[in-house]
């Protein structure tokens, strides 16, 4: 067993790695809706991509997937042990971006958050696993939905709407449980992997209900090819724009913050509703899911609104609830220049 966990972690640690890179806001840059609309049926042809090179089953994922989930949660309780005391995961990373986000927290209180943290994020690998094994059933009674209603009524009146949430809580579950319940197509926009296994693991579990994922860089384009089809394109938004041209700065959890551009730029160019939805723990291994309206459709909003709106979404839930949020990613290794305005996109 001693011999095990180790190995267990860092394959529960490269699941996640790969997990919160996908699905992630697009960057469409600065192109238009006209030029984009002139190159879609160019796009639309293109030569067979070569078949994948053959990659090793994951069986241990399958063996995992059959244990029980309270079993699974013990597990995470012992790697989340090791993660924190025994083979430290990010530990400094983790441990200054909460003093600096929860400065009024004693060392106690900030330790206690840091602990809850490695324990919920050792608990969603697991949920991750065992998730692939879930019958539909069986999501639904993990995942409360609130507040639905609404964006699905626009969808019944042919209107399509965009969804953005963050890295908050089990990620991985909302897709699924909106694929569930939604009742329309869902277009989840992701950023493929560099690891094959991880990458067809990964594509596996998020489209066993139904979702259709869509690489993030070809997000605006395949919108505007497929204009036809109401659907609702669903995206998570949080991690930091290193790769975009276009970027958003504000003051978030204590410190100068770049956001992606994507949703608005997405929302400016389809005039889509926009909503946030706010993803919530309600007891061990349960959730909830909340529709916020950020944006309605064809609404006219000042540049940088509707990405500020969303950051005030995504710090106050991370103040309701510290531990659930992605505190191990490197979020802010981008630096504003002192000769750049805030909240004013780049």
């Amino acid at each position: 067993m001693i011999v095990f966990v180790p190995w267990f972690f860092l394959g529960l640690a490269v699941l996640l790695r790969h997990a919160r890179k996908s699905p992630i806001s697009a960057a469409p840059g600065r192109a238009s809706a006209e030029a984009l609309s002139a190159a879609a049926p160019e796009a639309l042809v293109s030569t067979a991509p070569p078949p994948p090179a053959a990659v090793p089953a994951v069986w241990w994922v399958r063996v995992l997937a059959r244990i029980p989930l309270a079993a699974l949660y013990g597990v995470a309780h012992l790697v989340a042990w090791m993660a924190y005391r025994v083979v430290p995961y990010r530990k400094q990373l983790v441990q200054a971006s909460l003093a600096t986000a929860f400065p009024e927290l004693s060392e106690g209180e900030l330790r206690a958050v840091r602990h809850r943290y490695y324990l919920r994020f050792a608990q969603m690998a697991v949920e991750l696993i065992k998730a692939s094994a879930f019958a539909p059933a069986e999501i639904r009674r993990r995942v409360r939905i609130v507040n639905l209603e609404e964006p699905r009524a626009l969808l019944a009146q042919g209107q399509s709407v965009l969804l953005i949430a963050a890295h908050q809580s089990n990620w991985e579950w909302m897709l699924l449980a909106l694929s569930l319940e939604l009742g329309y197509p869902l277009d989840a926009a992701y950023k493929p992997l560099a690891n094959d296994w991880a990458e067809r693991e990964m594509k596996k579990l998020r489209t066993r209900f139904g979702s259709r994922l869509v690489p993030a860089k070809e997000l605006l384009l395949d919108i505007l090819r497929r204009h036809g089809v109401v659907r609702a394109i669903a995206m998570v938004a949080d991690q930091e724009p290193t790769t975009s041209e276009r970027r958003y700065w504000t003051r978030f959890l204590n410190r100068d913050t770049a956001f992606y551009m994507g949703p608005e730029e997405i929302a400016r160019v389809t005039r889509f509703p926009v909503f946030f939805i706010a993803m919530r723990r309600r007891a061990h291994g349960y959730y909830e899911m909340e529709f916020l309206p950020l944006a309605a459709a064809g609404g006219a909003m000042p540049p940088g609104a509707l990405t500020e709106r969303y950051a005030r979404l995504v710090e106050a839930q991370i103040h309701a609830a510290p531990p659930d949020w992605l505190w191990s990613h490197k979020r802010w290794k981008l630096k504003q220049s002192l000769y750049q305005n805030r909240s004013l996109p780049e």
